[in-house]
């Protein structure tokens, strides 16, 4: 009986359709955020390291690096992603699709990756760094061995910001043919009009977020108790 009432209520629901799509977003999630943290943890270092009374001072790197970050981070992402299209064909041959929005999703989330990274490493206690300094550590002993183990959990913290907000990112996608659950809530949800297949991608995202966010406080937890 209550598989007959399911049956009528989800009418439009394809359900290998809706398990094809949900792995295309984790596929989208889990290289967006691997490459926006192996981008955005050296990007958020040399913006820390080059500030003002800092190991390797720069103002005028810092000041280039940092209008950089705020320009990408200033362009809506629907915008990236038009943008992106003909240097992601010429990079992957295609611009459509869970690998072509691959891309435009690093460009659109690095960027505000690498600003958590760096307001995490200024709350580093100076006197650590002055410390280590006065003990003759190098700048990559001084970066190894304190600045990276002590902002490590909020390291983690960030990437499952960066993450949920990835799953944003990865729902816009679907506008511009980019797969996954969210170009079927627009293709079929909102083209369509057909409501169960929106409300059903609407509950799987909130369960990937909130998957996400567990995820990520768990493993903090963890880590802040060693």
């Amino acid at each position: 009986m209550s598989l007959a009432i399911m049956n009528d209520l989800f009418t439009n629901i394809d359900w290998s359709e809706i398990s094809d799509a949900s792995v295309d977003t984790m596929f989208m999630l889990g290289f967006s955020v691997l490459f926006s943290t192996l981008i955005g943890i050296p990007v958020g270092l040399i913006l820390f390291l080059t500030g003002k009374d800092n190991l390797l001072e720069n103002k005028y790197i810092h000041n280039i690096l940092s209008f950089i970050i705020n320009v990408l981070r200033s362009i809506p992402f629907i915008i990236l992603l038009i943008m992106m299209i003909p240097l992601t064909s010429m990079l992957l041959g295609t611009s459509l699709g869970a690998k072509g929005t691959i891309p435009p999703l690093v460009m659109g989330a690095f960027p505000f990756f690498a600003r958590l990274v760096e307001n995490a490493l200024k709350e580093i206690d100076r006197g650590i760094l002055s410390m280590a300094e006065s003990c003759g550590a190098t700048t990559w002993q001084i970066i190894w061995h304190i600045l990276l183990p002590e902002v490590l959990p909020a390291i983690i913290a960030s990437i499952t910001v960066t993450a949920i907000a990835l799953v944003s990112y990865t729902a816009m996608a679907g506008a511009v043919g980019g797969g996954g659950l969210g170009d079927l809530a627009i293709r079929y949800g909102y083209q369509r009009f057909q409501t169960d297949v929106m409300l059903v991608t609407v509950v799987l995202m909130i369960i990937l977020v909130q998957a996400i966010q567990m995820l990520g406080d768990f493993i903090v937890k963890i880590m802040r108790k060693k």
